[in-house]
Parts: C-alpha cells; structure tokens; sequence
C-alpha cells in the first residue's frame, strides 16, 4: 500500500490538549436503503459489526440523509448547510466552494489531522478531465479535497465498480488520487478493503503522533457497478444477483470490523466517536424476485427510493458510537440530519463554526446523550419539483410557491408510507410549515448568491433555481435557519 504524507502538529497544540479530543469518524455508504442493515431488521444481509455497533450505541431512527442522491448529501454532511446554498442541485452538478467552512476546516484549527477516504463528488479533482464530462466542467468546478483543508486523501471523483475500482468504464477519467496525485497501485479488489488500506495508516500516524483525527470515509458500496468479490458471493450462493448487492455490504461491515479492530490495537477506540449513514436510499425499484437484480435494496416500510423526495429516498440508516458519552441500545426517533453533524461535532470539540454564517443543522450533542427529546430546527428538502420540511412529526411536500392546490401533508408518525394527504384537514399548519419553507428557499437563494461570504465577491456558476416562476422574492424573515 501507499505511504500516507507526512503530517506535523498544528502550531500552538501540544500533545496533551490533542489527547483530551476525541477523534471523529464520520463513515457514509452509496444508496444504501433503511432497510438493509441488519440492526433495522434485514435478516439476509449479514452485517454483524454495524449490529454491533448499534448494540453498542445509539440507533438513529428517523434520521435524513437530506439529499435523495449523492452530491447534495456529501456537500451538507461536511458544512452544516444545505446543498441549494452552495448550488449543488444534483448528483454531479455543482461543487463545494472553497469558501465554505467544512468539518475538515473547523477541526484542522483546532489540531486535528484530517483525512478523507472513499467517494468524493463535490468537483472535479482535475482541471482538464472529469468522470462526468460536459454534466460537471472540470474548469469550473475543480474542487479537490487536497485544496479543501484535508491532510491527506484518497478519492475518486464519482462512483466506481465495488470491485476492482481501478479499471473498467467507471474508472475512466475517474481515477483514485492519492493526496493530489493519480495512482493505479493497490486499487483492484475490493474497493472497500481499498480504500481503507488507506484510512489506516493515516489514523495510524495519528496516534503515533498524538494528534486527534477526523477521516471521513465514504464507501462507493453499494452504488453500481455493483460487483461483489468470490468469498462474498460465496456467502450468498443461491441468492442470484442479489448476492453482488448483498456481498458488497458485506464487505463494507468486514471494512468496519478491520477499523474497530485497529482503534482498539492503538488504545484509542474509547475515545474515539464512529459515526455511520447512508447518502440516499436505495437504487431502483426491485421486481418480487430480488435475485433477478442487483438493485436489491431494500427502503424498508417507506414509499420512494433513490431520487425521490419521499422517506424511502432520504431516511437513511444511521448510528453513533461513542464509548460512555452516548447510551448504549438505545434506538432514537427524533428526525435528524447529516447538516447536525459539523454543529454538534464542533460542540463536542469546543471548536466554533463560523460566526454569522447560516447553518440548516443544529447541535444534536444532547438529543444523542438522551437529555433532549425534540430538536428546535425543521429540516428542509429540496430536489427537482419538490420542497419539503420535516417539523417534528409532519412532513410538507410542495411543488410551487403560489399554488397549493398539490401540497401534501403527512403525520410520519403513523403513516410511514405517507399516503394520507392531511393538507385539507390542518390548513394552519400547513400555512406555517410553507411559510418556514418559503422562507428558508429565500435565505438558501441568497446564500447562493454569495452573500454569506463576507468580503467576497464571488460570482455563483449557475443560475439560481427555482421552485417554480412564482416564487416569491420579498420574504426575508430567515431566522430559523440562523446557527
């Protein structure tokens, strides 16, 4: 395997203070469905180290990956913010804008080593080629993690096959770099015992520089090319195709289990905090006979998949392990999100998120201790024709700004299939979680349009885009997406 760069001290941090930190990994799946672990009851699937972790720690049960594809997902997990601020509207469209402040940027200022392992999608990680080619211009949204404050990285831009990531039509114009650098070594196999050959040894010399440690490590598993190895279809003989699918989580808990392993061989796995969730539920719909297809996720109760605004294209699994600080067995239902997790890893570091800067999520540091039962923040969606908001229980979905005649209200709380339209029957309530939703649309449009950045004049590349010709452009009441 590849050396990892070699990394000094953050100035003004001893080793001391760096040891009373906890190192934070934060892990993602690629349209993994709610449904296809086995602490949310898949009995097929065999995923004895997430179980473990969920026995260990805490179940997030309602929890949103926001974005019901990749991009959008990735840019709010590492900003706090939704995606329509930074103009990532879709799957490979969009960047992260260097101006944003990340959770690389947040830790790395207070001593933390930062690494990122896995899938990308935020940019182009060069200025001449890109995976995508006309759909993300590598000229206008080169945007590498080695330029978006991470000591070290190991990423490809976009998907890749799950087994010999290094070649294949996947692969071209999309290859791993290493810390800037493009490689072809130790990049066949599994893609998920890939790139943790590479999230070791930077959490390796972590510890042995006593420095705490963020590594982002987001899997391609089980996104397509969806391509398992022998002993993993071994372990599923006589589920078809569905045995690819099956054997690429699979391989991904192995992965996890190598990880736990490793932080307990160091001494730093009690404190150390694991975090892990899916992007977007799962791909495509699935004929009766799942062993017809390798798109054999599975959403669990829920209606809609990847790409859909409905809980089966957001509602993730979800869990956060984090040794005597967070209860063990126990399994939460307040709705969540990835934008939670720059505000409440910065309050669990003592680092300070950027003062004046609009953040979506909120810190949910209480809600996991179990000292809190409700957030304060609604969760906003935004994809395609639809806008949603999640306010405690409800669910609004609309589709124009002037016209209510399609919007859809739904009680999560006894209807997961979210089949019964309440718009007619709770207008007030409707009218105040439009209002919220509206507002947020404006403050995200403004945002958008670089006015967050203070003293800087960048330029948006893309056109705001809009719910529909009528949305309003005069609300300006933004507060309860303030930090």
């Amino acid at each position: 395997m590849s050396a990892v760069m070699t990394l000094a001290l953050m100035p003004g941090v001893t080793r001391g203070e760096a040891a009373e930190r906890p190192n934070i990994v934060l892990m993602m799946c690629d349209d993994m469905g709610w449904g296809d672990t086995g602490f949310n009851g898949n009995a097929i699937i065999q995923t004895p180290e997430l179980d473990a972790l969920a026995r260990e720690g805490t179940v997030l049960d309602h929890f949103y990956s926001v974005g019901p594809v990749c991009s959008p997902t990735r840019a709010a997990f590492l900003t706090g913010r939704h995606y329509f601020r930074m103009g990532v509207w879709s799957a490979n469209q969009g960047h992260l804008p260097e101006q944003e402040f990340t959770l690389a940027r947040m830790l790395k200022s207070n001593g933390y080593m930062t690494g990122h392992f896995g899938k990308w999608h935020l940019g182009t990680l060069s200025r001449t080629i890109s995976a995508k080619g006309k759909r993300r211009r590598p000229d206008l949204h080169y945007a590498p993690p080695w330029e978006r404050d991470y000591d070290a990285s190991f990423v490809t831009e976009s998907a890749v096959c799950t087994w010999d990531p290094g070649i294949g039509r996947r692969a071209r114009n999309n290859p791993y770099y290493e810390n800037g650098v493009p490689t072809d070594e130790n990049v066949l196999g599994c893609d998920s015992r890939v790139l943790m050959d590479r999230a070791v040894p930077f959490i390796e010399q972590a510890v042995a520089r006593e420095q705490p440690f963020l590594s982002v490590i987001w899997f391609h598993a089980p996104h397509e090319d969806i391509q398992a190895g022998p002993e993993y279809l071994a372990r599923y003989e006589g589920h078809g195709e569905a045995a690819h699918y099956y054997g690429c989580i699979t391989a991904v808990d192995d992965q996890i289990g190598r990880l736990r392993r490793k932080l307990d061989q160091l001494g730093v796995a009690d404190n150390t905090l694991l975090f892990f969730c899916s992007d977007n539920g799962p791909e495509g719909q699935t004929p009766k006979d799942r062993s017809k297809t390798r798109r054999a996720g599975s959403a669990g109760d829920f209606s809609g998949r990847k790409r859909s605004v409905l809980d089966g294209g957001v509602r993730v699994p979800a869990l956060v392990h984090w040794a005597g600080k967070v209860p063990a067995g126990v399994r939460l239902d307040v709705p969540l999100s990835v934008m939670d997790l720059l505000p409440t890893v910065a309050a669990i570091t003592g680092t300070e998120p950027l003062p004046n800067r609009w953040l979506d999520g909120e810190n949910v540091l209480p809600i996991w201790k179990g000292e809190q039962s409700k957030r304060q923040k609604a969760i906003p969606f935004r994809y395609g024709e639809f806008a949603c908001l999640v306010r405690g229980t409800h669910k609004l979905i609309i589709e124009s700004a002037s016209d209510t005649s399609h919007d859809r209200l739904f009680d999560l709380s006894n209807d997961v299939t979210e089949s019964n339209n309440l718009a007619d029957q709770h207008p007030g309530l409707v009218g105040s979680m439009r209002k919220e939703l509206l507002e947020f649309l404006e403050s995200a449009k403004s945002s958008h349009a670089g006015e967050d950045y203070d003293g800087d004049h960048t330029k948006p590349v893309e056109r705001w885009r809009s719910l529909s010709k009528a949305e309003s452009s005069s609300l300006q009441s933004h507060t309860n997406f303030v930090r």
